[in-house]
This record gives C-alpha cells, structure tokens and sequence, in this order.
C-alpha cells in the first residue's frame, strides 16, 4: 500500500493560512526536507483550494526544481464542488466517498503521495485514519490570524518519528497516528 504523507509550514500559533505573509525564512534544511519528502513520492494528493491556488502558480514558475516536479507529477484533486481539472496537467478529480477514493488511490501500484497544503484535507484524513505521517515545519514565528490545521477536532494521538531544527531556527517535525 502506497505511504500518504501530508507537509504543512506552520506556524507557533498552529496558522497554516498564507504563509508567504509570515515565512520570513526559507533555508538550506527546508530546501532539503522538502527534495528528501518528494522524492519518495509520485502523486500528489490536494484539496480544491490549494489547487485552484497551486493552479495559478506553479504551470509557469520558474522555481526548480520544485515547478518541474509539481508539474509533471500526477495530482489528484478532492472536491465536491468543482467540475473539471482540465486547467493543469496531469491532474484528476476526485469525488464522491473520501474514505473510499483515497483508499483506492493508496492501493494502485506507485510510490508515495504528498499532499500539499489542503489543512481541511490534511484534518479529514486524520479523522478517517488515511494518513501515514503529518511533516511540519514549524516557524518561529506567531502569524496571530489565518486558517489554522487543527481548530475543534477530536482528539487524535500522534506518535513523535523524528525532529530536526534547522538553522534558521525552523523545526522539522514528523509524527504519525499513533494506532
């Protein structure tokens, strides 16, 4: 069964909302926890906001190795509101039983899938037990308003698998349900 792993900047306060606004530091580390994560992954799983966001973004970014990566990877896009995906390359639309379509998905032959960004999706598959390992990396910053990943959810225990700070004081932090 293919490992769904979910990668989220976050800061302190628990923000994951626009973190261009309150990342104040990308460095070397991150570079190569975010290279180190994607190369054991050939999906990428999102939610309808961060699509319609990556959407904007990625199909002309020069940013590389990231952009080519991204674009070339096959996406797959959960949404009970949109009709098509047909606007970026490679990417499929999901619909119908959550549970039941990312089931399907963990089970065709592949390697890892990453989902990006999406906290609703990330909280949805924590409740549904579907997710593998939550990768944080945690800013030292307070972003004091924006969406935040966990908000009125039911208890969910993790398991700590690793934590490495980086050098612009950025923690890197891996967990998985505890089961």
């Amino acid at each position: 069964m293919r490992k769904l792993v979910a990668s989220l900047f976050i800061s302190l306060d628990g923000v994951v909302e626009a973190p261009d606004q309150w990342q104040f530091a990308f460095d070397d580390e991150m570079g190569e926890e975010i290279t180190t994560v994607t190369s054991a992954q050939d999906a990428i799983l999102l939610g309808r906001v961060s699509y319609q966001e990556w959407a904007g973004y990625w199909p002309t970014s020069d940013e590389e190795p990231f952009a080519s990566w991204i674009n070339e990877t096959p996406k797959y896009v959960v949404s009970t509101t949109l009709e098509s995906t047909d606007e970026w390359q490679n990417s499929t639309l999901l619909t119908g039983d959550l549970s039941k379509a990312v089931t399907e998905l963990k089970n065709q032959p592949g390697g890892g899938i990453g989902v990006g960004g999406s906290p609703t999706l990330v909280r949805s598959l924590l409740e549904l037990d579907l997710l593998d390992e939550l990768r944080l990396l945690i800013h030292p910053v307070v972003a004091g308003k924006g969406a935040k990943l966990f908000d009125n959810g039911e208890l969910k225990k993790l398991e700590l698998v690793e934590a490495k700070p980086t050098s612009s004081g950025t923690v890197i932090v891996a967990y998985r349900p505890a089961r």
